[in-house]
């Protein structure tokens, strides 16, 4: 590639950043519903036609900004628990490392459960939600291994996981609408809790 190409390629990735940065923000702001491809261009600072150049729906600004949101999270798990001495202590630091992402960034916890969207993942192919749900998941099978290694089998360690997550991810919902002030509790306390119990009664089986 010639230096002239490689400028151009860093240019397009910065305004192709840039859009996605546009999107971010009218997507918080206004939902995926109220958001329009106009609004997203007059943030970023782009004619429509521009967006349409890099993008051919917000549908597919969406799919490109949860990609890049579960990128992230992948960075962050994996990053955990490189000095875990234990499963036990492994297990500890990879559930902590995907709910501290996504209790420190609810942005992307809206893009990662669809929240912007009303629950459902509309505008995304069947294969492109495959997909994306497949790298979600992919970002939580070190916690299925560190329950096998513990001693539970496959199906146990997938069960025990899918409860974690599903603990782990009720109260993000909690802290990020603000319901846990109702209770006085602190959810990163009530997590890492839950993760203590469920070491602790896997160590008496």
């Amino acid at each position: 590639m010639t230096a002239r190409l490689e400028r151009r390629q860093v240019q397009s990735d910065a305004r192709r950043e840039l859009m996605l940065d546009a999107a971010r923000a009218v997507f918080g702001r206004l939902g995926i519903e109220g958001a329009s491809i106009r609004e997203i261009a007059r943030e970023a600072g782009y004619t429509p036609g521009a967006i349409y150049s890099y993008f051919d729906s917000k549908d597919a600004i969406y799919g490109a900004l949860l990609a890049e949101s579960l990128e992230r999270l992948h960075g962050a798990v994996n990053a955990a628990g490189t000095d875990a001495a234990t499963p036990a202590d492994l297990l500890e630091a990879k559930a902590g490392a995907w709910f501290g992402f996504y209790a420190a960034r609810p942005r992307d916890l809206d893009l990662g459960f669809y929240l912007v969207q009303g629950m459902q993942p509309r505008g995304l192919t069947s294969e492109l939600n495959g997909q994306l749900n497949d790298r979600l998941h992919d970002a939580l099978r070190p916690c299925e291994a560190a329950l096998q290694a513990m001693g539970l089998n496959a199906e146990d360690a997938l069960r025990e996981n899918t409860s974690l997550f599903a603990h782990g991810v009720g109260l993000l919902l909690l802290q990020h609408t603000g319901r846990i002030r109702m209770f006085g509790q602190d959810t990163t306390l009530l997590f890492e809790a839950y993760v203590i119990g469920l070491v602790e009664r896997l160590a008496a089986r």
